[in-house]
């Protein structure tokens, strides 16, 4: 049982908004904190759940999604391993309409409404740094749209494995053409005819939900079109 609670406290220590916690205080945390995993697929937040809670991914990558009317989806975000993110309107972060999928098998600890007010309370610098991811996302999300509503599919494609770049490094793997398409809101179809000219320029190389980038610079250049 310890050793599970030291595995726990060890995951918490690894996110940036509880690196000021004292130990004592992390073992506090392991009993206000619950772990979950998540088999790759499942939606475990959806736009009429009503609890209020805050997901510390540990494990995996999370996608945030709307479905419009008309059924399209259209991805808000994909989070990674140690990021925070859940429907509390006390740290600024709201899941509106949002679905949550575990688009790998995830491992997640999940606090309640009533300890994140009391942590923010009792250790400021925990507050701003919830703050400061949430200001983060909010650029991440104003800059999605401004290329939805700007630019052209092979500039938000290239700046999108840009992003994935600087995150993965070249070798981007795990990714479907579908996954792409989603989250620069367009079709699965036109995403491949994109990836297969960036191809063909010889800007990427493309494997089985793999993508290696041979030109940054070359992608770059797309970005502005």
């Amino acid at each position: 049982m310890a050793g599970k609670a030291d595995q726990k406290i060890t995951y918490l220590r690894a996110v940036d908004i509880f690196q000021d916690l004292s130990m004592a205080e992390m073992r506090e945390m392991d009993h206000t904190t619950t772990m979950s995993t998540c088999q790759k697929s499942k939606i475990f937040y959806q736009p009429q759940d009503t609890s209020e809670v805050l997901f510390i991914l540990k494990k995996g990558r999370v996608q945030l999604y709307r479905i419009s009317p008309e059924g399209k989806k259209l991805v808000v975000t994909t989070i990674g391993p140690g990021s925070i993110f859940g429907e509390m309107s006390i740290v600024g972060q709201g899941m509106y309409n949002t679905f949550a999928e575990a688009v790998e098998d995830c491992l997640l600890c999940v606090m309640s409404r009533h300890d994140v007010e009391r942590l923010i309370l009792s250790k400021p610098p925990v507050a701003l740094r919830i703050m400061q991811v949430m200001a983060h996302r909010l650029t991440q999300a104003e800059t999605q749209l401004e290329d939805i509503a700007f630019k052209s599919i092979p500039a938000r494609l290239a700046a999108h494995l840009l992003r994935l770049q600087a995150e993965y490094g070249d070798s981007i793997s795990g990714y479907t053409h579908q996954d792409l398409a989603e989250a620069v809101g367009t079709y699965r179809e036109t995403a491949t005819q994109t990836l297969n000219e960036f191809k063909a320029q010889k800007l990427i190389s493309i494997g089985r939900k793999r993508i290696d980038i041979l030109d940054s610079d070359g992608l770059t250049q797309l970005t502005a079109e």
